[in-house]
């Protein structure tokens, strides 16, 4: 796992911003957070607003996340869970309910981003980036219509050897059943026969299952990989001949959320935070450093003109509307562990 330590400190009297009296705030605040993910400037911001030492330890999924929280004390006090992760951590009791709703800049909150299936009302999470899983090509290997999944699932002979897959049963799996037309979260055996068929089939043309999807690009090991929206255009910043795909089969949205974690020894810091983060300069010194979008109206205005003209950012209007697929229940969860354990050998 990879650490980043930040420790920018300065000082100043908190006014209200919580909705109560004025306070001073000071000491630490503990994230966890995805690897490559968070705002440097952001956090020195923080930092100095409120005199709070920030330390950031990485993860690299949403299940090793949930695996070192779930081992013991960790002394974390806030972690940044995608959208169905978020609902198992609720329904365990994981999380503290801050009430989002009712701090002073709840109302910064694009009004699409409050009654989600994995938070109705905003009592737990707010949230930190949004955006697409699909796959970058690059379109000098590959000429032609890259917005097909079947470049992964019935690869061109260019591409065949030279595709990266996120190292991520959902992702992937998902992705192969939107290719087959077939439901998400599927128990069905005769379905589940012909995904694993298929990803029996693809395993040849597939050369690597990692994270690190814009590395393998920007180094030239890969000319097909699965990825993010953000990561895709800070690897065309390096590669312009990368294009990101929409597949007209569909493809998966997600949103990462701020959440507390339950007896967080940092709790009003971590509040301080959750606020802090619903404010539109803060959440767009984040999107400036990802490229991903915020779920924070007014933020636009000072997001980098670069990101929000660009194809990762903005999708075309041909593209299907993106998916949010909540979680799957144990029986269906099982199931894919065995395909997906089968399709790694």
């Amino acid at each position: 796992m990879a650490i980043r330590c930040l420790t920018f400190v300065a000082v100043w009297l908190l006014a209200g911003a919580l909705g109560g009296s004025p306070a001073k705030a000071a000491g630490q605040l503990n994230i966890f957070n995805w690897g490559e993910y968070t705002s440097m400037e952001m956090i020195e911001k923080f930092e100095k607003q409120y005199d709070v030492k920030v330390t950031i330890d990485t993860y690299d999924s949403n299940e090793s996340m949930l695996a070192k929280l779930k081992s013991g004390a960790t002394g974390y006090d806030i972690a940044v869970p995608g959208d169905y992760m978020v609902a198992i951590m609720v329904s365990e009791g994981m999380l503290e309910r801050v009430e989002p709703n009712q701090m002073s800049n709840f109302g910064n909150m694009d009004e699409r981003w409050v009654d989600v299936y994995w938070d109705r009302g905003r009592h737990y999470s707010v949230p930190w980036n949004w955006g697409t899983t699909t796959f970058i090509v690059n379109t000098k290997a590959y000429t032609g219509d890259i917005d097909t999944l079947a470049l992964i699932f019935d690869a061109p002979s260019e591409l065949k050897g030279r595709i990266n897959l996120l190292r991520d049963v959902n992702d992937v799996i998902n992705a192969a059943l939107r290719y087959l037309d077939l439901p998400r979260c599927n128990s069905n055996p005769d379905d589940l026969r012909k995904l694993q068929a298929l990803l029996l089939k693809v395993k040849p043309d597939i050369k690597s299952f990692a994270y690190e999807s814009k590395e393998l690009i920007n180094a030239g090991e890969v000319d097909l990989a699965q990825i993010w929206n953000g990561f895709a255009l800070r690897a065309r910043r390096e590669r312009p001949e990368m294009h990101y795909a929409y597949p007209r089969e569909g493809f998966t949205a997600w949103m990462d959320n701020l959440v507390v974690l339950k007896g967080a020894p940092n709790l009003d810091n971590a509040k301080l935070f959750i606020n802090f983060m619903m404010d539109p300069e803060n959440a767009a010194l984040q999107s400036n450093f990802t490229a991903y979008a915020n779920g924070i109206k007014g933020s636009d205005r000072y997001i980098n003109p670069e990101i929000l003209s660009s194809p990762e950012y903005q999708p075309p209007p041909s593209a299907p509307e993106p998916e949010f697929v909540p979680p799957c229940d144990e029986k269906v969860v099982r199931m894919y562990d065995k395909i997906w354990t089968n399709f790694l050998k």
